[in-house]
Order: structure tokens, then sequence, then C-alpha cells
């Protein structure tokens, strides 16, 4: 299994579109950021900062998403989302998350768990 180390971080930026939007995912009626969006992108950069300590075959799912979703992101604008593993207790990692808009207000900002797997395994698992 994966020696994935504490302090390991990745930091990704995203564009903001109108398939961005909550309007565009039905999570509200303005045209801005979508929460369920802005959570994908800190997801994304939470397995991006751990990708390289991943031994063959194995990949990580999410267990648990704690989010404030404090301030909005208009459609245009550039968010920096930032993951770092502050927590790893066997298979389990914890990663403290921030989405920053340009301004550099933080927009999101919470805890995101996944646990490392065996892709095969979970799959076969599904059958």
């Amino acid at each position: 299994m994966s020696d994935i180390q504490v302090g390991a971080s990745a930091t990704r930026e995203f564009l903001v579109t109108d398939e961005d939007t909550s309007v565009a995912l039905g999570s509200g009626d303005v045209p801005v950021l979508a929460t369920p969006r802005a959570i994908a992108w800190i997801e994304a950069t939470a397995c991006t900062a751990i990708a390289d300590q991943l031994e063959s075959g194995e990949t990580t799912v999410g267990i648990t998403v704690s989010v404030d979703h404090a301030a909005a992101t208009p459609v245009g604008e550039t968010v920096a989302a930032t993951a770092l593993v502050a927590e790893v207790d066997r298979r389990r990692i914890m990663y403290d998350v921030t989405l920053v808009n340009p301004d550099g207000t933080t927009a999101m900002s919470g805890v995101v768990q996944r646990v490392v797997i065996d892709r095969d395994d979970f799959l076969a698992s599904l059958a």
C-alpha cells in the first residue's frame, strides 16, 4: 500500500463558465459558481495532491466532504483550489481544502476525506 505523506499538497486553477453555475447544475437560480462544482474541483485537487504517491492499481474514493461555501464566484473568474494532506490514518486521508477567488477572498474551505483502494478489487465488488 502507498505511503501517503502528511504535507503533500496541490493547487489547481479552474475557470468558472456558464456550465459551472448553480443554474446549470440545478442547485440554485443564480449564475455563480455552484457548490457541487466547487466540491468536485476541491476533490479533483485532493486527488492531484497524492497522485504521485499511489502505487500501481491504487486510487482513492471520497468518503466525507464538509465545507463552507462562504463567497460567490461569478462566471469568468478563475479560482484557485488547494488541497493539503493534514492527516493519514492507514488508508484514510484527510485534506484541508480551500477555494480562493481572484481578489483573495476564500470562497470555500473545509475538510475532505478520501480512502485509498485497489481499483480492480473495488470494481469487482460492484459486479
